[in-house]
């Protein structure tokens, strides 16, 4: 979804129940959580340990079903997720909080969009005749600019920002949150993989998830 410079990016895990790992990635690349919680089953609990473990402390949580905030609140206290603020099935008004949350952070973003060094993790890349390799994936911190070399990590390797798009627009930066295809000069696809991190921060150290505190 877009509104004038503000997007926002929904990533559903498809494959999920049958492959954790599409959980693990939706998780991963998201800013804010929408958990929708139609049956207290395993699939919720690894749900509840899969956002601990990957810190993400801002989200919502959508009840169905019957289910009331007073059921799972013995599933959830201790967690990240005891402080999600419950919503109402109303996709109209989910879509209308989160463009207005989008357009307040972008513009923060534009208003400090020379501080901070980017950093954007490797979704997926393929090779454009004429164009060069291109990543794909969201803006995890700071901000990306055209024309700026990067760091590929884990690897000792070095890429310059040929261009720049933005939900399919051309763009000269990207800022926390886009969703961009970035287009690399000086490196193959084929020195590539998913997981991979682009980044202008000279000292950046790749995270890793944390169990975190559990109280059941």
């Amino acid at each position: 979804m877009k509104r004038g410079e503000a997007t926002v990016t929904f990533i559903e895990p498809t494959r999920y129940p049958e492959k954790l790992s599409s959980l693990f990635y939706a998780v991963s690349l998201s800013d804010r959580i929408i958990l929708v919680v139609d049956e207290l089953s395993a699939t919720f609990g690894e749900c509840v340990m899969m956002l601990q473990c990957a810190g993400k402390s801002d989200g919502y949580l959508i009840l169905k079903n019957y289910i009331s905030p007073d059921q799972i609140a013995p599933l959830i206290t201790g967690t990240m997720l005891e402080h999600y603020e419950v919503l109402e099935e109303d996709m109209i008004g989910l879509r209308e909080k989160m463009i207005a949350i989008s357009v307040k952070q972008t513009a923060h973003q534009k208003a400090h969009e020379s501080v901070g060094k980017g950093v954007v993790p490797v979704d997926g890349h393929f090779h454009v005749k004429g164009v060069g390799v291109v990543v794909l994936d969201s803006v995890a911190q700071g901000c990306i600019k055209k024309h700026e070399t990067v760091k590929v990590l884990p690897t000792s390797t070095t890429a310059q920002i040929r261009s720049i798009q933005k939900h399919d627009d051309d763009a000269e930066f990207v800022v926390t949150g886009d969703r961009v295809g970035l287009a690399l000069k000086n490196i193959a696809s084929k020195d590539l993989d998913r997981g991979f991190v682009l980044t202008t921060i000279p000292q950046y150290s790749m995270p890793r998830p944390s169990m975190g505190k559990l109280s059941w």
